[in-house]
């Protein structure tokens, strides 16, 4: 018989090389845009200066409490005494799925992730800088983290912008060339990409929907409109309720990524009438 799989996530996740160095990458940009480019543009003992200082600091250290949520937590693991409900299952057009690595029923919105060798409940995707896979009880996390992430990078990019283009530096120094160059390229990059990153999550959460079920539904919405019809996501139920499953109810603890609260066992879902 085969062994099941489906149990908790590794607790020494957190100790990968790629989330040491995300989390290295983060110490140098705050390091870089607070005691380098801040200082030496207005200077840390201005008021502008700390609060400009103050204002990153907080940036980093919200995106840091989400990236330790999002690594640390368990994406959601299907509840060992899980069996479908055919009857509910049949008439929310759904289909009970099997796992044979797991040997074990899947949830809706559940899928094997071979990376942690188990079912993940609304999996997303299995993040490398995290270490972890994107599912059910870390999405909300996941998402803050990257939306803290995207704000410290364009701050962060911006200080250092006004540094290198209203102050005067010595940059036939060496280590001084060297260090801009890597900063403003880093900087670059990350406001980029993570920002690309939140844009794409933003469109996903507004539509109730997952990477996963956005590839799914290329398809399904090729098929529609070929036979005349018009594609919606099953789950997709409103962007204001959208958003209020993933971040939950309470608009003032939408930012806070423990508070979730509102998560149930991640096995059923509403679904949209139309």
């Amino acid at each position: 018989m085969a062994r099941r799989r489906g149990g908790p996530a590794p607790a020494t996740a957190v100790a990968s090389p790629a989330v040491l160095g995300t989390v290295a990458v983060m110490v140098f940009v705050y390091y870089s845009t607070v005691f380098v480019f801040l200082d030496h543009w207005v200077g840390l003992a201005t008021p502008i200066g700390a609060a400009h200082a103050a204002a990153v600091s907080l940036a980093v250290a919200a995106c840091f409490l989400a990236f330790v949520c999002a690594a640390g937590a368990d994406p959601g693991a299907v509840p060992p005494a899980f069996a479908p409900d055919a009857e509910a299952a049949q008439g929310q057009g759904l289909k009970s799925r099997y796992c044979d690595k797991c040997c074990m029923f899947k949830p809706p919105r559940t899928h094997h992730c071979k990376v942690c060798r188990r079912c993940v409940l609304k999996m997303d995707h299995h993040c490398v800088w995290i270490n972890n896979c994107v599912g059910y009880a870390n999405y909300k996390a996941f998402i803050i983290c990257v939306l803290n992430a995207t704000i410290g990078s364009l701050y962060s990019f911006v200080i250092f912008l006004c540094d290198l283009l209203l102050k005067e530096h010595d940059f036939d120094i060496l280590y001084v060339k060297i260090l801009y160059i890597l900063a403003g390229v880093l900087l670059f990059f990350l406001s980029l990409t993570i920002g690309s990153l939140l844009g794409w999550h933003i469109y996903l959460l507004c539509h109730n929907m997952t990477t996963i079920e956005y590839r799914e539904a290329v398809r399904a919405r090729w098929l529609a409109k070929k036979s005349g019809q018009k594609y919606r996501h099953r789950f997709d139920l409103g962007i204001l309720k959208n958003i209020q499953m993933i971040l939950g109810p309470n608009i003032l603890c939408w930012l806070c990524p423990t508070a979730t609260g509102h998560l149930n066992d991640g096995t059923e879902f509403q679904i949209t009438n139309n």
